[in-house]
């Protein structure tokens, strides 16, 4: 079982394949008397803009509700008691595919009872069981958009930073589906984890979670009246993780290009003006970071004649990028516009350059 091959315009329901459940063991907790439309597994409500006044000084979001705790009563009461029933044996027994039952919980979203499981794999230093895509449970249920699972599984010491075969974290599902209560359970459990941690592809979180938002905000829009609830998850991803520490200015390793980098090849007015808006040391420095050598006005030069890439240009002369900066081929981004009348105002601007300071140059 898992997650389809990434694709961001998929929002992560592990619809790959159908689920089948051992009668004798699982058909149980699938009743509604056992898992009713009240019961507290179900996702809670989210605020979808994260604006930074809303976290404080630590980090951590005081806007966004805490996710209930797991306390005893009935439903959790009775799944221990199947668990124990089970036994061992059966709970660590896989499947064709490698799922065990912790994992066929967790994707269903029956909180209790993956709990109870979880207790006895944690007993049995088995948490982290894979299945044949190499997903933990923690995975598992952070791909199915389950956030009270993934805490309470962090909660009872579900390795944080586990990867599947594409090296992908926690934190990278999220990112890539667009999740953000998937990272607000990580972030209540308070378990520390590595928020710069790369997939095999050589991205971080945010360099997926930009990807990400590119793909929902495409085409783009110089000021988009409303976004679409995927989009506005996305984005909520995008603030959540740069609020949790996530470096803007790392690179991503195939091309060099940072977040910014990311945004203005996708011709995204809107993603490149919050990146430009965010507190920073040194704008400058990070606006004229090269990615094999190319600058983002270098990139945002080259894009299609628009009002997106004029809008593009001018946020990032405004910001401090230097348009006298050469890439490797010699070129300055003013050569990097496209012939036609088109661009011509920007042919002026970019013109009117200016001595570049030490060490951006070469």
């Amino acid at each position: 079982m898992g997650f389809p091959d990434w694709d961001p315009n998929t929002h992560a329901a592990y619809m790959d394949r159908p689920y089948s459940y051992p009668a004798s063991a699982a058909e149980c907790f699938l009743t509604p008397d056992f898992y009713s439309q009240s019961d507290p597994g179900r996702p809670c409500s989210f605020p979808l803009g994260m604006e930074a006044g809303s976290w404080r000084g630590s980090g951590l979001p005081s806007g966004p509700p805490q996710l209930p705790p797991v306390v005893s009563g009935p439903s959790l009461d009775t799944a221990r008691a199947h668990m124990l029933a089970l036994g061992p044996q059966k709970l660590l027994a896989q499947d064709e595919e490698g799922d065990t039952l912790l994992h066929l919980f967790a994707a269903r979203g029956l909180r209790w009872a993956a709990y109870a499981a979880a207790e006895m794999l944690q007993g049995y230093r088995h948490l982290d069981i894979r299945e044949h895509k190499g997903k933990t449970p923690l995975l598992v249920a952070a791909a199915a958009n389950q956030p009270l699972i993934v805490e309470d599984l962090l909660n009872l010491g579900a390795e944080p930073n586990a990867t599947d075969h594409q090296g992908r974290s926690v934190l990278h599902v999220a990112a890539t589906y667009g999740l953000p209560r998937v990272l607000s359970a990580v972030i209540n459990s308070g378990v520390r984890v590595d928020i710069e941690a790369r997939d095999f592809e050589g991205l971080t979180p945010l360099h997926t979670a930009i990807l990400a938002l590119n793909v929902a905000m495409h085409p783009p829009d110089l000021y988009p009246p409303v976004l679409s609830t995927q989009a506005q998850d996305r984005l909520a991803c995008v603030k959540m993780l740069l609020h949790m520490g996530a470096d803007h200015a790392s690179q991503e390793i195939k091309s060099n290009k940072t977040v910014l980098h990311l945004a203005v090849q996708a011709a995204n007015p809107t993603l490149v003006q919050l990146l430009l808006a965010l507190p920073r040391g040194d704008l400058r420095a990070f606006v004229n970071m090269k990615a094999h050598g190319n600058t983002a006005l270098h990139m945002a030069a080259a894009l299609p004649p628009g009002p997106p890439q004029e809008a593009i240009v001018r946020r990032l002369l405004a910001a401090g990028a230097d348009p006298t900066l050469r890439n490797l081929e010699n070129e300055q981004p003013v050569h990097l516009l496209r012939p036609g009348p088109g661009p011509e105002g920007l042919r002026q601007l970019l013109k009117r350059s200016r001595v570049a300071p030490p060490g951006l140059s070469s």
